[in-house]
């Protein structure tokens, strides 16, 4: 009967923490999709305003102040914010037990 007992609890332990890798690799998988996206929309971003700079330098008329760069800038940082907090997301989905050691080791 112990044996039994035995067996399912290490059958349990193994099915948690298989469900808990899925969920985790699962995470990863949507934030490398949003990251993905929000790559797409800098490198689109960049090279409008490459081409917006272009036009400007052969007229003779860069205008740094135009809205159209204003908004083009701004969205650039806007990408890289963002793409800063999926890597800082995805961070703590992989290594969330080493965090989780650090925490409890400050409570020490």
């Amino acid at each position: 009967m112990k044996k039994t007992n035995k067996l399912k609890c290490r059958f349990n332990f193994w099915i948690m923490n298989f469900h808990k890798e899925l969920m985790k690799t699962s995470a990863i998988g949507k934030k490398m999709l949003t990251a993905s996206r929000t790559n797409a929309h800098l490198k689109d971003s960049y090279e409008e305003l490459g081409k917006l700079l272009e036009r400007g330098v052969e007229n003779g008329e860069v205008d740094w102040d135009s809205p159209k760069m204003r908004a083009l800038i701004h969205t650039i940082k806007a990408c890289k914010r963002d793409l800063e907090d999926i890597e800082r997301k995805m961070n703590r989905i992989k290594f969330q037990s080493i965090e989780f050691k650090k925490d409890n080791s400050k409570k020490d």
